[in-house]
């Protein structure tokens, strides 16, 4: 009895014991600056390009958080995100080691903390109660400021290069300069009062971004990086000065169009193609076809209907040259209407580096089919397996593509460039709609704020290029981190299988009609003139032979459908199973397995 006793005050102490450590290692869990990043792209950490960032710093950076904490009506996704934001700055403070100092403010109504927000610019949203909510940081290094006004929880991928790059900037006030030809209009228009285009106010943060008309002859030396868009209707003075640009040893980036949504001008289908350059380098882009992708299609709205365009291409996953910085942790894009760029010669001189690809579901389409809809391309597809190169890159030293000398309208006291000392590099891509805002961030009003939410990674993909091509390789490691929502690449596939099983369905029905209207003319043919307006007993049988056959094509397209759908429900069934019951049944055997080991091993020590 007396041991039994023992044995309860022990199982007492010992809870009461196994009681404070647990309290005790919470405490001291709660003040320790512990992180275990499972996330497959290491979402929650800092990448390399930052730690370099922050160990180069020359001068020390403040970083001050406004955030509005104790407002009582702050909505639960940004008390979220502002929750996130803090830890992630304490990142900075840790991995620069002391460089970065953070510090956190809540500007409460009427506070100092308020009137000083107000003096660095953040911009507040208001609630429905009128309230005032803050959560934007400022930076300070030396004598120089750069500030974030808002931080928007649905561009939380870009978290880490909006910081990383503003501190960057105030080490490095100097700015590159990156040059623009455009022939559409991404600089806005005073007198139509429309805005700068989204790329341009975000280049505008990081480079000195200059305008160069399409009459100009010659391009200024202080631009580092040419970015040309839409050459259309461009003068052989300027694609010269083009040529001569990339052959001094400078980089440039070019978008070419086979049919440009954002044109919207009446000549929308002539060439915007540098046609001259292009044919010296060895590669070809034939403004006439555009790539056609089955795999990787994008629902849109005509005419009321919601239908899936081939022609509107969703780049994903595979689609990337994952070996590439640019393109290393890019997602997916949306390209409009987009040309392929393939080599023309075998003995290419430069690096031929395709960047993004289609799929092997692709294929060459007329833009005169394209001007007719998204029924008609579907029937002009025949997938031949190969994979069409819709942007690529350049590297190498170039030749003139004027090697007979400049044209007329150009002073021949300037010495032509016949052949480039250093190697450039030159990206190019089939396609310019894809920096238009409309294809990549969604702008909504809230609490007369507007917030931009970028879905997709267009963006991205020109400013890892301008940066790679300006030299500043550490921040394109920021902004390709992988992204915090994923699509099901396998009902993808499913969809896919299931438009091609749907496409030769088609197909098959309209030979059908092209049989039965042959058919029935040939009929026609053969009556007497007084038995033109009345139906032969023959073209009788065969219209309602060709109902039947169109009855029994119909039914299997339904089949398609319907199974796709099973496919699907299937699919989503056992990723169900496995989470909820599959696992769990497997972490419970798994407890029963240890302690069935533990119990044994209890009694061989006995």
């Amino acid at each position: 009895m007396g041991y039994d006793k023992r044995r309860l005050v022990y199982s007492v102490a010992g809870l009461i014991v196994l009681f404070f450590i647990i309290l005790f290692v919470n405490i001291i869990i709660s003040y320790a600056n512990l992180r275990w990043d499972l996330t497959e792209d290491k979402l929650y950490s800092l990448s390399k390009g930052t730690k370099h960032i922050l160990s180069q710093l020359k001068f020390p950076v403040t970083i001050k958080f406004f955030y509005s904490k104790s407002n009582p009506h702050i909505p639960t996704y940004l008390k979220l995100y502002a929750k996130r934001v803090k830890e992630f700055l304490e990142e900075y403070e840790h991995a620069s080691k002391g460089k970065v100092c953070v510090e956190v403010y809540d500007p409460k109504p009427d506070s100092d903390e308020e009137e000083w927000a107000e003096k660095y610019g953040l911009k507040p949203v208001e609630t429905a109660e009128g309230d005032k909510i803050y959560c934007g940081l400022v930076f300070l290094s030396a004598d120089r400021i750069d500030k974030i006004p808002f931080l928007d929880p649905s561009e939380e991928q870009l978290l880490e290069y909006k910081i990383t790059r503003a501190i960057y900037n105030l080490q490095h006030p100097e700015k590159k300069v990156i040059g623009i030809i455009s022939g559409l209009p991404v600089f806005g228009d005073k007198k139509k009062g429309t805005e700068e285009w989204l790329f341009i106010k975000e280049l505008k943060k990081t480079y000195k971004v200059k305008e160069i008309k399409k009459d100009a002859k010659e391009i200024d030396k202080d631009v580092d990086l040419l970015l040309v868009i839409y050459p259309k209707d461009i003068k052989p003075s300027l694609e010269y000065a083009i040529d001569q640009f990339i052959l001094s040893g400078k980089n440039a980036i070019i978008l070419v169009d086979p049919f440009c949504l954002s044109d919207t001008g009446a000549d929308m289908l002539k060439k915007a193609t540098l046609e001259k350059l292009f044919s010296a380098w060895g590669i070809g882009f034939s403004s006439k076809y555009a790539v056609a992708d089955l795999k990787q299609s994008t629902l849109i709205r005509t005419h009321g209907e919601i239908k899936d365009s081939p022609v509107i291409i969703t780049a994903r996953g595979s689609s990337f040259d994952k070996s590439h910085i640019i393109t290393s942790g890019l997602d997916n894009m949306l390209l409009p209407v987009a040309g392929a760029i393939e080599k023309k010669k075998k003995d290419l001189k430069l690096k031929f580096e395709p960047l993004i690809y289609s799929s092997k579901d692709s294929d060459l389409v007329s833009i005169f089919f394209v001007t007719m809809g998204t029924d008609i391309v579907r029937k002009q597809i025949s997938p031949k397996g190969k994979r069409y190169p819709l942007a690529v890159s350049l590297t190498g030293r170039f030749k003139t593509a004027f090697p007979e000398g400049p044209p007329k309208e150009v002073s021949k006291e300037v010495k032509q460039i016949k052949e480039a000392k250093n190697a450039s590099t030159v990206i190019i891509v089939g396609d310019s709609d894809f920096i238009c805002d409309d294809f990549y961030v969604q702008k909504t009003k809230i609490f007369g704020f507007v917030i931009s939410r970028i879905f997709n990674d267009n963006l991205n993909f020109l400013m890892n290029s301008c940066e790679f091509l300006t030299g500043n390789q550490d921040l394109i490691s920021l902004r390709t981190r992988g992204r915090f929502e994923r699509p099901f690449i396998k009902v993808l596939e499913l969809k896919a299988k299931a438009q091609q099983k749907w496409l030769q369905k088609e197909k098959e029905l309209e030979k059908q009609v092209e049989a039965l209207n042959r058919r029935l003319q040939e009929l026609e043919k053969q009556k007497k003139e007084s038995e033109r307006l009345v139906l032969s007993p023959e073209q009788e049988r065969e219209i309602e032979r060709f109902r039947q056959e169109k009855i029994r094509i119909q039914h299997e397209l339904k089949e398609v459908r319907k199974k796709l759908r099973a496919d699907i429900e299937r699919l989503g069934f056992w990723i169900k199973f496995i989470n909820m019951f599959f696992m769990p049944f497997m972490i419970c055997l798994f407890g029963i397995g240890f302690a069935l080991y533990r119990q044994k091993k209890a009694r061989q020590g006995r």
